[in-house]
């Protein structure tokens, strides 16, 4: 049974940058039959795809958050994490880490999701 749990603080302020880790078991983030993606749903809004690390570990981003964001990975721990520079109120969300089965493009397993507030 694969397991996904996001980690990271709850509180940003405006201007720093959110880090937040993906934690799985169950299955190694480095096996080619699936990549891993951060999604994010604000409040009163719909899903966000932010991007998507490949099992080669090749990150691929969402074009309007480009110049912001970071995927990376620690195949050690079988973590994802995520970095987002500059934050501003707007990136306040609910943030989830999702398994992404490549030849289907669906996710089959997900995060609980952990909310940010980017407030001062």
């Amino acid at each position: 049974q694969v397991q996904v749990q996001e980690s990271g603080p709850g509180l940003v302020k405006p201007s720093q940058t959110l880090s937040l880790t993906c934690t799985v078991s169950g299955d190694s983030i480095t096996n080619s039959d699936y990549a891993w993606s951060w999604i994010r749903q604000p409040p009163g809004k719909g899903l966000e795809w932010m991007g998507v690390i490949a099992p080669d570990g090749s990150p691929f981003y969402n074009p309007t958050l480009e110049s912001r964001i970071s995927i990376s990975r620690d195949t050690s721990k079988n973590q994802i994490s995520l970095q987002l520079t500059s934050v501003t109120p707007e990136d306040t969300a609910v943030y989830y880490c999702a398994r992404d089965t490549i030849a289907t493009m669906t996710y089959d397993y997900w995060g609980q999701g952990t909310r940010v507030t980017v407030s001062s």
